[in-house]
């Protein structure tokens, strides 16, 4: 099973920017579409984005489409998030993970990293 490590979360005001990664171990993370996740207090852990194994393709939630790019290198074994015009409602904990079926990119994901905060004040 594969390992994940999220990091770059923090605490930033409406409108700021920041870039997410993911590092996965081991040798098969090129094999494998990735995705992001987020959690808010209180509610349902939701899909951001995902990419296909070569990254040429990505999908998105509504809410942060045109916002968030996720992009990956496999030569670093690492997926990343780069949020821009951060608003308070993107406030979460938030989680990559590695998709292992073929069905929809808003399901069928294991191994989750342990998170990443992103707080954004108004």
């Amino acid at each position: 099973q594969v390992q994940l490590l999220e990091s770059g979360g923090g605490l930033v005001q409406a409108g700021d920017s920041l870039r997410l990664s993911c590092a996965a171990s081991g040798r098969t993370f090129s094999s494998y579409r990735m995705g992001w996740f987020r959690q808010a207090p209180g509610k349902a852990r939701e899909f951001v984005a995902a990419i296909s194994r070569s990254g040429e393709s990505t999908w998105y939630a509504d809410s942060v489409k045109g916002r968030f790019t996720i992009s990956r290198d496999n030569a670093k074994n690492t997926v990343y998030l780069q949020m821009n015009s951060l608003k308070p409602e993107d406030t979460a904990v938030y989680y990559c993970s590695r998709k292992t079926d073929s069905g929809l990119v808003k399901f069928g994901y294991d191994s989750w990293g342990q998170g990443t905060q992103v707080t954004v004040s108004s």
